[in-house]
């Protein structure tokens, strides 16, 4: 089995899904993605990554785990561990792989996928993914 497979298994477990990808939040880099729209391209994939990272370790959010340090007096780095996104048409559920904080799994869906199903889809892949990242 590898990375690959897993996330294909996701993509094919959870009804309504239309793409599952696992990202590198320390580069920015897709290390699988699995999807069924052919206008997913290389380019939208790798856009889609990079707002996945800004939505984790952007300025925004670092900014204010240096204000909490600063008020809790102990660092609070990567605080962020699972974002749940609604756009007009899908839902993005994504998660912290556990024990491997800079590995970031996206799950996209239509909005006639079950909140609790892609959660638990989600999580459930997260052991069998974090195998396979750094």
């Amino acid at each position: 089995m590898s990375l690959n497979d897993v996330t294909n298994q996701v993509l094919n477990d959870v009804d309504g899904a239309v793409g599952v990808g696992v990202v590198d939040l320390s580069t920015g880099l897709l290390l699988s993605v699995a999807h069924n729209i052919p206008y997913f391209t290389q380019s939208y994939l790798d856009a889609v990554a990079a707002a996945a990272v800004d939505m984790f370790r952007g300025k925004g959010v670092t900014g204010v785990e240096k204000m909490l340090s600063q008020q809790r007096g102990s660092e609070v780095k990567d605080s962020l561990k699972e974002v749940q996104m609604t756009t007009d048409k899908t839902f993005h559920f994504m998660s912290v792989v556990p024990g491997k904080p800079n590995s970031l799994v996206v799950l996209i869906t239509s909005k006639k996928a079950n909140l609790g199903m892609g959660w638990a889809a989600l999580r459930g892949a997260l052991p069998d993914i974090a195998k396979f990242c750094p």
